[in-house]
C-alpha cells in the first residue's frame, strides 16, 4: 500500500533528478484551467492571452489578497511548476492538478536558470517570469502534505523554484502538451 504523502527523506532523495531538468528547452507535460475555486479540467490545448492569463481560468476573477483593491496581480497571472518535483510530491500524475498550477514543464525553473524577467516561448505564446514568489501553502499542505511544504518552502526548494515560479503573459498564443519551454 502507498501512503498517501511523501516524507522529507523520500522527498530529499529526489532531489538530483529534478537538477537534471533541461535549461535552455524543455517540454509542457500538463496544462490545466482553474475554472472556479478548487476545480481542476485537464486540457490537451490553452489558449494564453495578454488580459486573462490562460483562457477560461480564473485567475482575474479571483484577484489577489497582495493587491490594496484585491484585484487579480499581473505577476501572478500565470504559474508554471517543475513536472520533475511535482511528480515527486504528489506520487501519481492524476494528483498533479491539485497543487493548482496552470503549465507542469520539464525544465529547471531555478531562480539562477531563469531570473525574473526571464522569457519563455511555449508554443505560439512567449511569457516572462515574474519576481512574485510561488511557495506553498496551507492547500499545498493539505493536498500534498506538510514534508512536501517545508521541501519546497526549504532554502534550496526557493532557490529550486520547486513549488514554481509566477509568470505573465508577453505574446498571447498556443499552448500544447509536448510543446517545446525555449529560453528566449
Amino acid at each position: 500500500m502507498i501512503e498517501e504523502f511523501s516524507t522529507l527523506e523520500q522527498l530529499d532523495a529526489g532531489l538530483d533528478s529534478i537538477r537534471q531538468s533541461p535549461q535552455n528547452s524543455g517540454r509542457v507535460e500538463l496544462i490545466v484551467r482553474r475554472p472556479n475555486a478548487g476545480e481542476r479540467e485537464v486540457l490537451d490545448t490553452a489558449e494564453l492571452d495578454l488580459a486573462v492569463g490562460l483562457t477560461g481560468d480564473n485567475w482575474l476573477e479571483r484577484g489577489s489578497r497582495k493587491m490594496s483593491d484585491g484585484s487579480a496581480h499581473p505577476d501572478m497571472q500565470l504559474t508554471l511548476m517543475n513536472s520533475r518535483a511535482i511528480a515527486l510530491v504528489a506520487r501519481t500524475k492524476d494528483r498533479w492538478p491539485l497543487a493548482g498550477d496552470q503549465l507542469y514543464v520539464d525544465m529547471d525553473l531555478s531562480v539562477e536558470n531563469l531570473p525574473a524577467e526571464s522569457k519563455l516561448r511555449i508554443g505560439t505564446a512567449v511569457i516572462q517570469v515574474t519576481a512574485q514568489p510561488h511557495t506553498g501553502c496551507r492547500f499545498f499542505a493539505a493536498r500534498f502534505g506538510a514534508d512536501a511544504t517545508r521541501f519546497v518552502n526549504s532554502r534550496e526548494g526557493k532557490s529550486l523554484r520547486l513549488r514554481g515560479l509566477n509568470a505573465r503573459v508577453l505574446q498571447g498564443g498556443t499552448v500544447r502538451v509536448g510543446d517545446l519551454v525555449i529560453k528566449v
